[in-house]
């Protein structure tokens, strides 16, 4: 990671390691299929920029829409065992069309596809990681999407921006470039409000909730909120990002020159580690509620453990080292962390004093509910 936080667009040029994420609608059309058009200007950039000492990974779109035009299948049919089968005819076409692409410019790639399985778990994720670190180091471009023709429904990445946001943080990317038909983060959706206007730059404070209106076509599972969503997981863990129309001329390029095109979201303080991990990789299986007192302790800068006596209400069915949110008396979240207990355990402890916990249990246990050490504050995976 770098040094300093980017506060700056002109500093996204120090910007060494890069994911790029590709829509569906960006790369599609023609007569292939795909628009190889669009796909060469992406290697064409992505080889000159690599000459400067800058790296890429590239999160791709577009196996289930060549899929369906593969199996013929009709917009009728959309169960997920066809989604599944479009997926996995797909994947081998797309793949074939990046590595060609890539290759005309003189550059390798490796495909990865991943689950949220691969993530969520701990010693996956690390080697998710390594792979990645193995491929850029011997100077291969990884293209990564979800692995859809397996994924079930419930527990996938849901869109490749989220997908992006998780691999930009297991990859410990610099920043993350999100390509759409879209200039960028508007006031409102330009499609229906003329006066929209677009937002250049987002601070983590700034509240942009009602400016993520308009959602993915039908050949794609996004849409403005989940890019919205992803881009302000980033930030809070000191990951910059960048919003931008894929359709406009050299836009990788112009991005890394510093240049004003589409939203630049700005990182906050850098997460690192297992806390990293925490922030991006896995779902909470639950919510745990404190009262006032124990959320203070919590944010207070010299950090405390979320201790039995300060917790309220337990809600959801986790195991103990399953991730959860911690909301305040407002039924706030301000916190994820992995639970020393499981539900039941902490619903017959809460309020507790740490000297009653072996004595209620039955058995000698951690005196935490959950440890400073395994815990992020904010708000970095919603």
């Amino acid at each position: 990671m770098l040094a300093s936080p980017i506060t700056e667009r002109v500093q996204l040029a120090t910007c060494k390691r890069i994911v790029v994420k590709v829509g569906t609608r960006l790369i599609t059309g023609g007569a292939t299929g795909l628009n190889t058009a669009f796909l060469d200007s992406v290697s064409r950039q992505m080889a000159t920029l690599r000459e400067q000492g800058h790296e890429f990974i590239i999160i791709t779109s577009g196996a289930i829409f060549l899929g369906r035009r593969i199996l013929a299948l009709s917009r009728s049919e959309d169960s997920l065992p066809l989604r599944q089968a479009a997926a996995a005819a797909g994947q081998p076409a797309l793949m074939q069309h990046w590595s060609q692409a890539l290759r005309s410019r003189g550059l390798s790639c490796g495909q990865m596809l991943l689950t949220t399985d691969d993530m969520s778990a701990r010693h996956r994720y690390l080697c998710v990681r390594n792979t990645i670190e193995a491929l850029l180091a011997k100077g291969v471009i990884p293209v990564i999407n979800e692995n859809d023709s397996v994924s079930i429904e419930g527990i996938t990445f849901q869109e490749n921006d989220k997908l992006a946001a998780t691999v930009s943080a297991t990859a410990r990317a610099d920043l993350a470039i999100y390509l759409s038909d879209y200039e960028g983060l508007y006031t409102a959706n330009p499609e229906l409000d003329s006066n929209a206007q677009l937002i250049p730059r987002v601070a983590a404070d700034d509240d942009v909730s009602g400016c993520a209106e308009g959602a993915g076509g039908p050949e794609s599972k996004g849409g403005m909120a989940a890019k919205l969503a992803a881009a302000q997981m980033l930030a809070a863990c000191g990951i910059a990002a960048v919003m931008a129309s894929g359709r406009a001329e050299r836009v990788i390029t112009r991005i890394l020159e510093g240049e004003e095109i589409g939203t630049f979201f700005i990182p906050g303080q850098a997460v690192q580690g297992r806390k990293l991990w925490i922030a991006t990789a896995i779902e909470p299986a639950g919510t745990i509620s404190v009262d006032d007192g124990a959320r203070r302790a919590l944010q207070h800068p010299d950090g405390a453990s979320l201790l039995p006596i300060g917790v309220t209400q337990v809600r959801g069915d986790f195991k103990a080292g399953d991730l959860v949110r911690i909301s305040g008396p407002d039924g706030l979240e301000f916190a994820r962390g992995l639970t020393n207990y499981s539900a039941t355990e902490v619903e017959t402890i809460r309020g507790l004093h740490t000297s009653r916990i072996a004595k209620t249990l039955g058995h000698v246990g951690h005196r935490e509910v959950v440890h400073r050490d395994n815990m992020v504050l904010g708000e970095p995976g919603t």
